[in-house]
């Protein structure tokens, strides 16, 4: 390794360690939760590495025990996860200019990646692209190896999944607070809460997700422009 790529190794790890505790959590939770219902090792391992979406993981291992719906499946992870569309507009200029690296940095993104390549100071000696690489990496191998290890002695540990649900929820909002009080401009923040509220009470909790995620994809994309401006104002 040269030290280019070293000294961007070194640089991410440290914003990675808070990660770790949590990806091994829910990775070891995952890992059992798939023994639990009658799935292989191999199967929490070629998931999360191919899928590498925390939420829609855990919904998948659900909807290989159901009756074949393609349909279903569909909507279902575009639901969940729609916010990568958002995720994706963000970085567009992050990403610019990093090669080939773009590729994965594009699949490895997950929402405590994000957190971390959108919002990090990078120093000025640190190759911004290996910076981003090394810390979409080290979250992906933490979330694998968790799901592995989780897996593996799934049979031997009696582990209760109840509010699983709970968890992912409050990561969310450590992000989304971590996110706000990092940013002076609150204008996209209620843009999303304001839209997702007005949904919830026109539709309903089970049917407003999607149609949210659409109004703020579109309400974000209109006003991208005014945005940029506002934050680096």
């Amino acid at each position: 390794m040269d030290g280019v790529r070293l000294r961007a190794l070194k640089t991410a790890f440290p914003y990675t360690v808070p990660i770790f505790a949590g990806f091994w959590f829910l990775g070891l939770t995952y890992g059992v939760y798939m023994n639990v219902l009658g799935f292989s090792v191999w199967y929490p391992a070629i998931m999360s590495a191919a899928i590498f979406a925390g939420s829609m993981e855990f919904v998948a291992a659900n909807l290989l025990l159901a009756s074949f719906n393609p349909l279903q499946a569909f909507l279902m992870t575009l639901m969940i996860n729609a916010r990568h569309l958002f995720y994706g507009i963000s970085m567009l200029d992050r990403f610019r200019g990093t090669g080939r690296k773009k590729i994965y940095l594009i699949y490895g993104m997950c929402d405590e990646t994000f957190s971390i390549n959108y919002t990090a100071q990078i120093p000025p000696q640190v190759n911004r692209g290996w910076f981003m690489f090394y810390v979409t990496l080290l979250n992906q191998l933490y979330w694998v190896s968790g799901a592995v290890i989780g897996g593996l002695f799934g049979g031997m540990i009696h582990f209760n999944t109840k509010g699983l649900d709970f968890v992912m929820t409050s990561m969310f909002v450590v992000i989304l607070l971590e996110q706000w009080f990092k940013e002076r401009d609150h204008t996209s923040a209620w843009i999303g809460g304001g839209t997702s509220v007005l949904c919830l009470l026109v539709l309903g909790p089970d049917q407003f997700v999607l149609l949210a995620m659409l109004c703020i994809l579109v309400l974000i994309t209109l006003l991208r422009k005014p945005l940029e401006r506002r934050a680096a104002a």
